[in-house]
């Protein structure tokens, strides 16, 4: 069977590749490809050749092919239904799942692999489960306790998931601050305080926690002007191969402020003796079940077969919404299968379906 995925060929530009996909094995399933998202933070440095070298190892995604010097094939977000199940794999057989896979149609990967999504969160909102993942990571960092009085500064995608979530605990009480005045908007819906940069007062400051997702430097110092002090400000942009200046002198040392940095790819160490990756993936599937997440995902949907052409586009600057990847399919399974559902009757349909597009 032969799968077409997106890679990266350097000069800000991508391609869609033809693949073969390997047989399924025991343990194993075939995922078909409903839908995907564009990180957009990551995949515009990896666009444009902005992955450090230092970072190339840490930053390998799981079923990366090739290297940051291109040609890659990079990405992690990706909804779909399994068509073929492997022996030990069968209870999978139909069900909706999410996987860590790059931009690809189809693919054959390990049962472990693959996350069924909970009832109650559909595939088209499934998409945001990476960036309310790393959300969940940064609320973690941020040591949030009830009560606390937070801002967050970029009210892009997870900027805004990360108000969504820290909205939830108890009596916090969140402003949502950005340069665009449009983004008001969603923090109306999503139910918080907004403020624009330029119109930050002296009573908008004074917060327990800040947290920095704006991708830019001028962000960074609007954080450390809003937290009081010994707050801490937890930096959740990554900045790439850019050197970036930060205004580290006058209080900073007197109000005793503390930079704390957060990575997705590490669990916070106090949690690790008790969570794992795949149980913080199941956290995300789970908050990705509320409809009013919705609203940071952009009306206008990407075909896969366009998405070489979209993608720069996607990656440039002030871009607020997920952009959803759409892949055309033979045939959806309306509904997750039951213990009783898992015969080879259904299986051989998906098998004759998948043949007409192999």
């Amino acid at each position: 069977m032969t799968a077409r995925s997106l890679w990266y060929v350097g000069g800000d530009a991508c391609e869609l590749r033809d693949c073969s996909v390997p047989v399924v094995g025991p343990g194993e399933v075939l995922v078909v490809a409903t839908h995907g998202a564009v990180s957009r933070g990551t995949e515009s440095l990896v666009l444009r050749g902005g992955v450090p070298p230092s970072e190339h190892t840490r930053m390998r995604c799981p079923f990366m092919e090739g290297d940051f010097n291109y040609p890659c094939k990079y990405g992690y977000c990706s909804v779909g239904f399994v068509a073929e199940a492997g022996k030990g794999a069968e209870p999978l057989l139909g069900r909706h799942v999410f996987c860590l896979f790059p931009h690809q149609d189809r693919y054959v990967v390990r049962m472990e692999a693959v996350h069924a999504l909970p009832e109650g969160t559909p595939p088209s909102r499934a998409v945001l489960t990476p960036n309310l993942e790393t959300a969940v990571n940064i609320v973690w960092d941020s040591k949030l306790s009830v009560g606390d009085r937070l801002a967050v500064v970029g009210a892009g995608v997870v900027g805004c998931l990360v108000a969504y979530v820290a909205s939830r605990v108890a009596d916090v009480s969140v402003l949502l601050v950005d340069v665009d005045a449009s983004r008001s908007a969603l923090a109306e819906r999503l139910g918080v305080r907004f403020r624009l940069a330029e119109q930050l007062t002296a009573e908008d400051a004074d917060r327990d926690v800040v947290v920095h997702c704006s991708g830019g430097p001028a962000g960074c110092a609007t954080a450390l002007s809003l937290a009081g002090d010994e707050a801490a400000v937890v930096e959740a942009s990554w900045f790439g191969d850019k050197q970036v200046s930060l205004p580290l002198g006058e209080a900073f040392h007197s109000r005793r402020l503390k930079l704390v940095s957060s990575q997705v790819g590490q669990l916070p160490v106090e949690r690790r003796p008790r969570w794992t990756y795949a149980r913080r993936i199941q956290v995300a599937l789970r908050l990705a079940a509320d409809p009013l997440l919705d609203v940071l995902i952009a009306p206008a949907d990407i075909a896969f077969e366009d998405l070489p052409k979209a993608l720069p586009e996607v990656c440039s600057a002030g871009a607020a919404l997920c952009r959803r990847i759409l892949y055309p399919v033979p045939e959806l399974p309306p509904t997750p299968p039951r213990p009783n559902d898992l015969g080879q009757p259904r299986l051989a349909r998906m098998k004759i379906a998948l043949n007409t597009q192999a």
